[in-house]
């Protein structure tokens, strides 16, 4: 029994991105970074990890500064699944980043979930002297104030570390002070069950490539030592035991953590190239859903 279709849908994309911000130590080099969020399908619920952010305002001014292009609203990215973003009903933030936070307004029927302590810590960030300001250079106040927004009508939900069940099959597990203060992962039980042999792990930017994980490509029989994330508000010694926690979590298939940003990850999984330039990776079906990559 599968419950539970992940797709992980294309929104923008950078033509060259430093290697080492990608893996630590990675000093020399560039790669093609794709910008996605996650979205999860049933018969009862449609949700999302993460939301993209939204090319205007201050969102527009960081993607400009990163470089970003071939920039697509949630709308039309949603569009080849025949849903649109008022139809979304669940959404799990890993994380704060601009890029991962900043469409909080185009989804105005859904619940937010998110660390109390990623909120809290970036906005006592945003309180310190110029000279800390670089910690906030992957940020936008105003998503601070969207999510606010949404905590008035009742919508942003917070969390205290670990969550079960949040929606059926679907836990959360906190990250803390690893690449952000709050970060988050989450893991999909696709079989409902409490020691699942079908689980998913949706890593958000806590794994960014699969040399992460100490490899080119999970399938590979022998693999190196974990290799974190080349960004940490906190410390690198976390995301390494996070990385740990994760692939044990799926009973040691490196396959079963997506990296979303890994521009490879169309080669590992069944996918499809849009006539807008950006890609569909099928992750997983339901049973009985149809195919969106054929």
């Amino acid at each position: 029994m599968s419950k539970y279709s992940i797709w992980v849908l294309e929104y923008a994309e950078l033509d060259q991105y430093a290697r080492g911000a990608l893996q630590y130590g990675a000093y020399e080099g560039s790669v093609r970074l794709p910008f996605c969020y996650v979205l999860i399908k049933s018969d009862e619920h449609i949700s999302m990890v993460d939301v993209g952010y939204n090319h205007a305002d201050y969102g527009g001014v960081l993607g400009k500064k990163f470089g970003i292009s071939n920039w697509h609203s949630p709308r039309d990215v949603l569009e080849p699944f025949g849903l649109t973003p008022n139809q979304i009903n669940t959404i799990f933030l890993t994380h704060a980043h601009f890029d991962h936070m900043g469409n909080l307004q185009d989804f105005p029927n859904a619940h937010f979930y998110i660390q109390q302590r990623e909120i809290s810590e970036w906005i006592r960030a945003m309180t310190l002297p110029e000279e800390f300001k670089a910690l906030n250079g992957a940020t936008d106040p105003g998503d601070i104030l969207n999510a606010v927004r949404a905590a008035c009508e009742g919508r942003l939900h917070y969390l205290d570390g670990d969550a079960s069940d949040v929606i059926p099959g679907i836990d959360i597990h906190a990250a803390f002070d690893t690449h952000t203060y709050g970060s988050m992962w989450i893991h999909v039980r696709n079989d409902l069950s409490p020691e699942s042999q079908d689980g998913w792990i949706l890593a958000g930017d806590l794994v960014y490539v699969y040399e992460n994980l100490g490899c080119e490509h999970p399938d590979q029989v022998e693999t190196g030592p974990y290799v974190p994330v080349g960004l940490a508000t906190g410390s690198q010694t976390r995301l390494i035991e996070t990385s740990a926690t994760m692939v044990r979590t799926t009973n040691g298939e490196r396959r079963r953590v997506i990296p979303i940003h890994d521009r490879r990850l169309p080669d590992v999984f069944p996918s499809r190239k849009l006539q807008n330039g950006l890609t569909i990776t099928e992750i997983c079906r339901a049973d009985g859903q149809d195919s969106m990559v054929r």
